[in-house]
């Protein structure tokens, strides 16, 4: 048997079939490509196919799926009547599948694997009221990411427990391929490589727009946005590691290399030290703190920014509570970051 592409009848799209089958019910058909208008088989039917093939025998297949044998006898009948194929043929000694019932039973273990995957997981997402889920993420999603989705979660799911760990991107992701962590929120661009996160699933929750912070004296306090090359020559307070490169690159982007005068993995420290006049910075604006000495100001064009992703286990389905928790950070991650859009 050949698979062919489906493609849509015109004008009206497939329905079902007149032709009926087993006295009055209608058979759903499909248009294949060379315009052979062919029945779609039955998937009940389908699975009586899989238990006959998996037992050789009528008597068999009916004791497991609990039917009688003339029953099962009657839709392996109608399923090769769909087909337009002899599927199974008939002796003393059994049931055996045909060429033809061979191919349609490995497409059956497929598609009936398929459609147990989605009950599967259609009923975890209905049973997030209770279990657990640990998250770890890194030390600025803390100020005001993972409590907005913290506190939305906890509202729609009371009853699951939350185990929060503040972790880096590195210890992190490993705690997830362990198995110690169900969910990382990590940033971008890190100390992660792409053998670090095989075999994992990667999420991309937002981008972080990165924002002028300035002494509340700063000349251009009072400016609505500021032009990152107006900066030039200015003393800098700068994050560390992978994320000063992107400080870096901005700053080259717009025509100037920084003069850094001290630098920490804190965003709350390089907005301290800002708020005491030791220089500017740039700042992600879901790191921003609110600090009342300091300005915090959207910059002129396009932002430069960090990404923030969430990282779980890809091997076999996530866990419902962990898929819940996405849904929630991703819509959190949005809520904030129209926000900052909104003030830019």
């Amino acid at each position: 048997m050949t698979c062919r592409r489906i493609v849509p009848a015109c004008p009206m799209p497939a329905c079902s079939a007149t032709t009926p089958v087993d006295g009055s019910r209608k058979l759903p058909f499909m248009i294949t490509a060379d315009g052979i208008r062919a029945a779609v088989p039955d998937v009940r039917r389908l699975r009586v196919l899989r238990a006959v093939a998996e037992h050789g025998s009528f008597a068999a297949a009916a004791a497991e799926l609990r039917y009688t044998p003339s029953a099962v006898s009657q839709q392996i009948a109608a399923l090769e009547r769909e087909c337009g194929a002899v599927l199974v043929d008939r002796g003393p000694r059994g049931a055996r599948l045909t060429q033809a019932g061979a191919v349609l039973d490995r497409h059956a273990a497929l598609v009936l694997g398929q459609l147990a995957a989605a009950r599967a997981e259609l009923d975890d997402l209905a049973r997030v009221r209770g279990g657990s889920l640990r998250l770890a993420a890194f030390e600025s999603a803390w100020t005001a990411l993972v409590p907005a989705a913290v506190a939305g979660f906890r509202e729609r799911h009371p009853e699951v427990r939350l185990h929060l760990a503040e972790e880096d991107p590195v210890p992190a992701v490993a705690a997830v391929r362990a198995g110690g962590c169900d969910l990382a929120v990590v940033f971008e661009p890190n100390a992660l490589d792409a053998a670090a996160l095989q075999g994992l699933q990667r999420t991309a929750v937002a981008r972080d727009p990165l924002w002028a912070v300035l002494p509340a004296g700063h000349r251009l306090a009072g400016a609505a946005r500021v032009p990152l090359a107006a900066l030039e020559g200015e003393p800098w307070v700068a994050p560390t590691a992978f994320c000063a490169g992107v400080v870096r690159a901005a700053c080259r982007d717009a025509g100037f290399e920084p003069d850094i005068v001290f630098s920490s993995a804190d965003y709350g420290a390089v907005q301290g030290f800002v708020a005491a006049g030791a220089g500017v910075a740039l700042v992600p604006y879901l790191a921003l703190t609110g600090n009342a000495r300091v300005a915090a100001r959207p910059l002129t064009g396009p932002p430069p920014a960090r990404t923030l992703a969430a990282i779980t286990a890809a091997d076999g389905p996530r866990p419902a509570t962990a898929t819940a928790m996405l849904d929630v950070l991703c819509a959190a991650a949005a809520t904030l970051v129209a926000a900052a859009r909104a003030q830019s």
